[in-house]
């Protein structure tokens, strides 16, 4: 900023300081008033938690004034008016809902009590012009018990109280959403290094084999060469170098068959985790469609995993009514693909050899689904989708602590993991409006997912 521009910014501000002290003396409050302005700001600033500011803001009138007062905000979707706090009760939990929201921008008597809204700090990228409705103006109201007879003056300095604790909470919930913000972006940077950066070095294991492929065609293409020099291709020698070949061709192409799976893995992933709307909004935003969760969803993750599963020795039981019956629901396939990875991951390090009812031993992962009526309420039907796994039984501790982020259990000791990817499957699921569990089964354990299904669902 140059000379120039800070000695316009000062002036600015010297202006709005000799405005202040206008309407200060214009305002002509008594020194009990003042003093209450002055004690709810060293209070403000004293107290950090949100409890302790609401305490703040009914006790001053009643300690300074001798005022009974009752705090109301609206809840997080500013549709529902609570009691907050009371001042002859303290802190109101739960805050309880008030049954009409009856909102306004002026100060009204009901009853035979006095409320008073209490705006938020306006924006300076508010227009002037736009149509706001009272809920994006006012953050609550504080009500006086008894104030229905106050004079003009009186509510007045009340109204000038309440704008105060507005400007003050305000503040305070820019501050919260700010953390939070940061807080997801932080843990977002975890999904992003769990689910597409690790994954990513996957990618070295399919440039070794392609490597390996190529150092083979090189190594026939040589032999060949030397073979017609010496003038020994007859008809026997080329079938076996055609073979060889051959053999190359259908190892380069199944390469690349997983080298393309791989990629659109990636790009899938990248593209759910790295959206601008999650950023922005500091919380993972939904891309919901309708689409075939066993086909979509479930398949390309299984056939991702596939080979892994197989090389540790682990069978697929694949249930056939997912195939023959298909449930279409809404979802963010990039997301929900995250989930079924992280399963297929965990089955991959996890999965441990037990002995069936006949004695025989079995290493086994399966998956599959179940309709739960009324599960979320009378005629809110879900889907219960379930990745079972052989193995010994997870202790109550661990069962509890399972989807905690950076939890690792027992069998995770020494074996490669951040304990964020349960962590994840339960953010994802949670915010499709479902619920995350895990139960001890016979010969291993089950862990599930349950998803709302909508009446066009069913």
């Amino acid at each position: 900023m140059s000379a120039g521009e800070e000695q316009s910014a000062l002036q600015m501000v010297l202006k709005r300081v000799e405005e202040k002290q206008r309407s200060y003396r214009r305002y002509n409050f008594s020194e009990a008033q003042n003093a209450v302005l002055r004690t709810f700001f060293d209070l403000a600033q004293e107290y950090d938690s949100m409890e302790d500011f609401y305490r703040v803001c009914v006790a001053v009138p009643r300690v300074m004034l001798g005022l009974k007062a009752r705090l109301y905000l609206l809840n997080e979707r500013r549709n529902t008016l609570q009691l907050i706090c009371d001042s002859e009760s303290g802190l109101v939990t739960p805050p309880e809902p008030v049954a009409t929201t009856d909102l306004s921008c002026r100060t009204r008597a009901k009853d035979d009590s006095l409320h008073v809204p209490i705006q938020r700090k306006p924006s300076p990228y508010d227009s002037s012009t736009e149509e706001r409705s009272v809920a994006d103006l006012v953050l609550g109201r504080l009500e006086i018990a008894g104030g229905a007879a106050m004079d003009k003056a009186d509510r007045f300095f009340l109204r000038k109280y309440a704008n105060r604790i507005g400007y003050n909470l305000h503040n305070r919930l820019i501050a919260q959403q700010n953390i939070r913000h940061l807080r997801f972006i932080n843990n977002l940077v975890t999904d992003i290094e769990h689910n597409v950066i690790t994954p990513n070095m996957y990618f070295r294991h399919l440039f070794n084999k392609l490597r390996k492929r190529l150092a083979e065609l090189e190594e026939v293409s040589q032999e060949f060469s030397r073979m017609r020099q010496a003038d020994l291709c007859d008809g026997q020698t080329c079938g076996l170098v055609q073979q060889r070949l051959e053999l190359i061709y259908d190892e380069l192409a199944a390469n690349h068959r997983e080298m393309q799976e791989h990629y659109n893995n990636y790009s899938l992933f990248l593209e759910s985790l790295f959206r601008r709307d999650h950023f922005r909004k500091g919380h993972l935003v939904l891309r919901p469609r309708a689409c075939s969760i066993e086909k979509e969803v479930i398949a390309p993750q299984l056939e991702h995993y596939g080979n892994r599963l197989v090389r540790q020795g682990i069978k697929i039981s694949q249930p056939r009514d997912m195939a023959e019956e298909e449930i279409t629901l809404r979802v963010d396939v990039g997301l929900l693909s995250q989930v079924y990875a992280n399963f297929f991951s965990n089955a991959v390090k996890y999965t441990s050899s037990v002995h069936d009812h006949n004695g025989e031993t079995i290493k086994l992962m399966a998956y599959g689904r179940e309709y739960l009526s009324d599960y979320f309420g009378p005629g809110k039907d879900g889907v219960k989708f379930n990745v079972f796994t052989t193995g010994e039984h997870l202790s109550e501790r661990e069962a509890q602590m399972l989807f905690s982020d950076g939890f690792r259990g027992e069998a995770g000791q020494g074996k490669p993991g951040t304990g964020h990817g349960l962590a994840f499957i339960k953010q994802v699921v949670e915010i499709h409006g479902g619920v995350v569990g895990y139960e001890p089964t016979a010969m291993g354990n089950n862990f599930y997912f349950i998803l709302p299904l909508s009446p066009d669902e069913a």
